[in-house]
């Protein structure tokens, strides 16, 4: 066994998070899983063990994030690294939803507060012989894959919407709240991008899993399955079942282990993209943002308002 690491992970209550997790802990390594309630902790109690624990904070609350930050902080306790793996999508509802603080709730949970637990764990991350920080992202930041096709295209814009915490980042209605996913997504991969600017001696992982469609009503899709149940659950069988274009979710979580172990990866920015090649076929490897994610000057601008927004 490798000597034992101290991982932070968001979204590991279920689905390819919680998978990981498991995978991570049947390797001896020690997490610290951070859950949104109660009734989360309580199922994650059911299968983490030994020296991990679990704290509870509700991301769409960055007054929460905050005080797991502190809390940590306080503790004083080393950080070999986050994985930063939680996502909300609620595709199909036309209503806004909004944070604690007033923000759209897919960036305040996806990106937001991702980027405060970020910040103040960095003196933590610090105190690791060998930090690395991976963030799930996915393919449909960019507006040529075969999910960024369908629907409005990822598209930040000026960042005008973020600064005056309009519906939209790029700050033009109407609202949408796929394209409120896929612009989050973006805003996952501009922000390692800038980490990375700041810390060019970490590894700085975003990947993407691919489609993973499981069959549990939990999991990533629950919140679209509220808006239109019926298509969500064809979809998930067309796609799926006959035309094979998902990605197994025990698969996905081999993947991530990989990027959060494996001791190869590369100093900097890298992102890993879990093509789909034919049905059942999927390639995982190192490739190309797209333009608007590799954009510096954005990534820098983003992560000062964003900055501003969570202090």
């Amino acid at each position: 066994m490798a000597d034992q690491q101290h991982w932070l992970i968001t979204g590991a209550s279920s689905g390819i998070g919680r998978l990981a997790a498991e995978r991570l802990q049947q390797k001896g390594h020690r997490l610290t899983v951070i859950c949104r309630s109660q009734q989360r902790a309580e199922q994650t109690l059911s299968w983490i063990n030994g020296d991990s624990r679990v704290l509870l904070a509700d991301l769409a609350d960055l007054d929460q994030v905050e005080a797991i930050g502190r809390e940590l902080n306080d503790q004083g306790e080393a950080i070999d690294g986050l994985l930063l793996n939680a996502g909300l999508q609620y595709a199909g509802h036309r209503q806004v939803r909004r944070s604690a603080q007033g923000v759209e709730l897919t960036i305040a949970v996806n990106h937001l507060a991702h980027q405060r637990l970020l910040m103040d764990l960095l003196p933590l991350l610090h105190q690791s012989a060998a930090p690395r920080v991976v963030i799930t992202a996915s393919e449909v930041h960019n507006p040529a894959s075969g999910g960024g096709r369908v629907g409005r295209p990822a598209d930040l814009g000026d960042l005008s919407g973020l600064e005056q915490r309009s519906e939209m980042v790029n700050g033009e209605p109407p609202f949408d709240a796929d394209k409120a996913y896929k612009d989050s997504k973006l805003c996952n991969l501009l922000m390692g991008r800038h980490l990375a600017r700041l810390q060019p001696q970490w590894p700085v992982i975003c990947w993407s899993p691919g489609l993973v469609i499981p069959r549990s009503r939990d999991g990533f899709f629950r919140n679209s399955r509220e808006a239109n149940p019926i298509g969500q659950a064809l979809f998930g069988f067309v796609a799926r079942d006959l035309l094979r274009l998902t990605e197994r979710p025990e698969r996905a979580a081999e993947l991530l282990e990989r990027l959060v172990l494996d001791p190869a990866m590369p100093q900097g920015f890298s992102y890993w993209s879990n093509e789909l090649l034919g049905p059942g076929r999927h390639q995982f490897a190192c490739t190309e943002t797209s333009a608007e994610a590799a954009d510096d000057a954005k990534a820098a601008r983003l992560w000062q308002l964003s900055e501003q927004l969570v202090k």
